[in-house]
């Protein structure tokens, strides 16, 4: 009797999934891998905080951490320290002076909100003029602290450009940005209620959270909602101007199509032939020796062997 009643055999095959099946919604695909990936995200949490306890290197963290998301949300295979500390190393000299810039122009906007509220001047109109200049600004900002850190990990340019492109994102997206800024307000809130009802309870659970899970969340929210965003606006033109080119890139990515795919991966592995037909004579090979490897096979390994060497140049950047 397999299984009990047959309510535990696993060896029963199961429905499936239909190829024509409806496809599953965004949202739904984002709880799929957020649990999926849960521990994970809890380590890479603990190294983000562990990174960024000096609050200058935070730049430094936020690069290993969007490593980390970025993959998780194109549900691709990342080793959580591995992973961590290489993209720091690549990236450090801009991950860097990010996080200071960030800091200090943070600092500055939250400095000058409070000064225009608490010091208004007989004339209320401009009071309100300038408080509500400082609060866009603000907002643009925190919508441009969403892609800075995904630009840099994934695209070859400098500081300046890595700015310019997130000015022009948070712009472009303003819909998905706000998306992402009312989640995470909503956090926040949540964070000051509780703060506001018992200051002796508050403290111990704010930190636990942030310690265990929060940065990880809100970097995992913002990479898996902003990506299309960037697709759309700067990685399908640069294939579009430079076809053909760093495909290891847009596999990294997980955004490879079939005619990405170079000949040597077409090639099936295996092939059933018929003894005594005449494919298996026309494939025979007219040497009396074994040939251990075809010459895309050697290609292939030679080309491994390139990128191992030449790891630090190849890091699957655009």
């Amino acid at each position: 009797m397999a299984g009990f009643f047959g309510l535990f055999d696993y060896n029963k095959p199961g429905p499936g999934v239909s190829k024509n099946g409806p496809k599953k919604k965004g949202f739904v695909i984002f709880f799929e891998i957020f649990f999926r990936k849960f521990w994970k995200l809890i380590l890479a949490n603990l190294l983000f905080v562990v990174v960024s306890l000096p609050l200058v290197t935070v730049g430094l963290g936020n690069a290993g951490l969007t490593y980390i998301t970025r993959n998780f949300a194109r549900e691709k295979h990342a080793f959580i320290s591995g992973d961590f500390f290489d993209t720091i190393k690549k990236n450090w000299k801009q991950a860097l002076p990010a996080g200071i810039i960030n800091l200090l122009v943070t600092a500055v906007v939250v400095f000058d909100i409070l000064f225009f509220y608490f010091n208004q001047t007989e004339n209320k109109v401009l009071d309100y003029v300038f408080l509500a200049v400082i609060l866009s600004i603000a907002l643009i900002f925190t919508f441009m602290k969403y892609y800075i850190f995904m630009i840099m990990i994934t695209f070859k340019l400098k500081l300046k450009q890595i700015y310019k492109n997130s000015a022009i994102l948070a712009i472009a997206g303003l819909g998905r940005n706000f998306l992402i800024f009312i989640v995470l307000a909503l956090f926040y809130a949540g964070a000051v209620l509780l703060f506001l009802w018992n200051f002796v309870v508050a403290i111990p659970i704010i930190l636990a959270v942030y310690i265990l899970f929060f940065p990880a969340f809100r970097s995992y929210l913002i990479q898996y909602t902003i990506f299309p965003l960037i697709k759309k606006h700067m990685i399908d033109p640069y294939y579009k101007e430079h076809p053909g080119e760093d495909i290891e890139a847009k596999r990294a990515l997980n955004i490879a199509e079939e005619e990405d795919k170079p000949a040597d991966e077409e090639e099936p592995v295996f092939q059933d032939v018929v003894p005594g037909s005449e494919e298996e004579e026309e494939e025979k090979p007219a040497k009396t020796f074994p040939r251990q490897y075809t010459q895309q096979e050697m290609d292939r390994l030679r080309r491994k062997q390139r990128r191992n060497k030449d790891y630090d140049d190849d890091d699957g950047t655009i």
